[in-house]
Parts: C-alpha cells; sequence; structure tokens
C-alpha cells in the first residue's frame, strides 16, 4: 500500500474561489473607507450594502469578548483558554481583506474626496443620494426574510412600517442639526472619536457628517492627510471607547430582535437621505432644483444603477456558486453574511 498522503480536499477552483473572496473584500473595506470620508455617507450604509455589516458586527463582538476575558483571566493568572474560543468565532477572513482596504482607502482618498466634496458639492450628493437610495433594498430584503418573534418570516407588516418611519425621522433630525465648531482638544477629540464610530456602525449616519456638525470635519481630514500622530491618537482612544459599547449593543439586537432591528435601520437610512438631498443652502436647508441639472441627474442615476447592478451580480454570484458546491452538511453562505451554522 502507497503511503503517499491523501489528495487534498482543497480544490484548485476552491482556492480561486478564496482568492477571489479576499480581493472582493479587499474592494469592500476601500468602499467603507472611502465612504467615511465624505459627510452624509455611512460606511456602515456601504458594509450593509456590500453584504459584510453583520460579518463585521459579529466578529467585532467576539472579538471584544475574547479581549475582555484574556486581560480579566491574564491579571488572575489563568491564561488564554477561555478567551480562544471567542477569537477562533472572529470572520479573520473576512475582517483582515476589509480592514486592509479600510486603511488604504482613507490614507488615499481623504484628501481626493475633500477636493470633489468641495468642488463639486451638489453633483456628489447626488451621487451618493442615488448610492443610498439604491442601498435602502439591502436592510429592507434582510428584514424580510426575518422572523418576529411566533410570526414568521414575511412581507413588512403594519407595525414595520411604522417602526421605520420613526427611525426615519429622528434620523432626519440628527442629520439636520446646526454646525458648531470645537477645539480638536483631547477633552474633545476622545469622544468625537466615539461618536464618529458608533456612526460608523450604524447604517444610515455618517460619522464624517457627525463630525462636520462638531466642527470637526476638516481639521481630523488634515491631521490624516499631515500624519499628526498626536491628534489621531486622543481621536483613536475614543474610537475604540465608541466601538466597544456599539458593538456588543448591536450584536445583541440583531441576535435577539434581528427582524426589528434592521427594521429601524431601513428607516435611519431612509432618513439620512435627507442630508444627501443634492440642493441646499450653507445652513443645511433643502431647496428646490435649480441650475443646470444635467450632471446631478446623470451622478444619481450612476450611483443607483451602480447599486442594483452590485445587488444582481452579487446574487447570481451566490446562485451559482450553490448550485456549483457539493451537496454536503457544511453550513452555506447567505447575503446577508450569515451561514446556517450561524446564530440568528
Amino acid at each position: 500500500m502507497s503511503d503517499s498522503p491523501a489528495p487534498s480536499t482543497e480544490t484548485a477552483p476552491t482556492r480561486a474561489s478564496t482568492a477571489g473572496a479576499g480581493a472582493l473584500n479587499v474592494v469592500r473595506g476601500a468602499l467603507i473607507g472611502t465612504a467615511e470620508t465624505v459627510p452624509g455617507v455611512s460606511g456602515g450604509t456601504v458594509a450593509l450594502m456590500t453584504g459584510v455589516y453583520e460579518p463585521i458586527l459579529t466578529s467585532a463582538g467576539h472579538f471584544i469578548t475574547g479581549v475582555r476575558i484574556s486581560v480579566v483571566d491574564g491579571i488572575r493568572g489563568r491564561g488564554f483558554s477561555r478567551a480562544t474560543p471567542e477569537w477562533a468565532r472572529v470572520r479573520w477572513g473576512i475582517l483582515i481583506p476589509l480592514g486592509i482596504g479600510m486603511v488604504v482607502a482613507l490614507l488615499l482618498m481623504a484628501g481626493v474626496m475633500e477636493g470633489l466634496v468641495e468642488d463639486h458639492p451638489v453633483t456628489m450628493r447626488a451621487l451618493f443620494f442615488g448610492l443610498v437610495l439604491a442601498s435602502l433594498a439591502v436592510p429592507f430584503r434582510l428584514a424580510a426574510q426575518s422572523a418576529a418573534g411566533h410570526r414568521p418570516a414575511g412581507r413588512w407588516r403594519l407595525t414595520d412600517w411604522a417602526i421605520a418611519v420613526v427611525g426615519a425621522v429622528l434620523a432626519a433630525i440628527i442629520v439636520t442639526l446646526p454646525g458648531a465648531a470645537l477645539e480638536p482638544s483631547p477633552a474633545v477629540l476622545i469622544p468625537a472619536g466615539a461618536v464618529a464610530v458608533s456612526a460608523l456602525v450604524l447604517p444610515g449616519l455618517s460619522g464624517s457628517f457627525l463630525l462636520l456638525t462638531m466642527g470637526l470635519y476638516e481639521p481630523t481630514l488634515e491631521a490624516v492627510n499631515d500624519r499628526d500622530l498626536g491628534y489621531l491618537a486622543f481621536f483613536a482612544i475614543g474610537l475604540a471607547i465608541g466601538l466597544v459599547s456599539i458593538v456588543k449593543l448591536l450584536q445583541w439586537l440583531l441576535e435577539h430582535h434581528r427582524r426589528t432591528t434592521l427594521v429601524v435601520l431601513t428607516g435611519v437610512m431612509a432618513g439620512s437621505l435627507v442630508a444627501l438631498w443634492p440642493w441646499q443652502d450653507e445652513d443645511r436647508h433643502l431647496e428646490a432644483p435649480s441650475g443646470d441639472l444635467t450632471a446631478p441627474i446623470i451622478a444619481f442615476l450612476a450611483g443607483f444603477l451602480v447599486v442594483a447592478a452590485l445587488l444582481i451580480v452579487e446574487r447570481r454570484m451566490l446562485a451559482a456558486a450553490r448550485t456549483a458546491e457539493p451537496q454536503t452538511n457544511a453550513p452555506t453562505a447567505h447575503s446577508d453574511g450569515h451561514t446556517d451554522g450561524d446564530a440568528a
């Protein structure tokens, strides 16, 4: 009998598929990072739109839990055995490529997007309005596919629409708050970072927009462009604080009240469209369309159609992948980031 090793179960198509998924996640991360440089556009919205919102949220929750357990057990001399299972549940194959794409995009696009938004505000807002409007289909569909208590999944009910309207109204109020001009001191930067990262996690709320409201948008972009490590260090402390608090809350909500949470997120995203209405004055008061409408209309249609095309392509790719996969007991991936083996 031959002692040659058993053939690998990882075929060339499987390896190619894994590499392709990694490259796609780098692109998704770049889109999220780019979105965070633009006031009014939520990185959480882009994450939800591209199907990685829940993997990011649940992985971040498990990572935070693992760190907390390891710190407590390390102090008590118990080792890291209790933290290991939490870290094993982190989707590193998704998070690492996403993180690479986000960091690269933030460093490369901060100056570019700042210039585009300043030079072509109406056209850029129209582009993002189209992107976000089309992406409403993602949480809307996921909410319809989720059960609520003893009620099975299905079409939106009157209660769902009422909850979404409340979320939309609250989001619209938040994104139309008047701006301020805070001094970028450590006492301001830490809470500002916490607020900004909370908006990153919440689809529909833009971290950049909230920074703009606090008068810290331009100073933060300048700090990124100038590599101001002192400024960024205090801001990063706030990011860490906000991330720990909001991620665990949202993870719990998605696990225990998934449909209602997705309904609220849909409403918040819809309400945030107020901030992206192309025609506004300097005080953010909405105005009727005026001037040359060609560029804004083209930008709006381009944004809307790009998202619609991405959603169609993703659905077809997932359907083709399921058809090509052998029928096994392995968990099947879904477009909402869950697998059959994941907790709802």
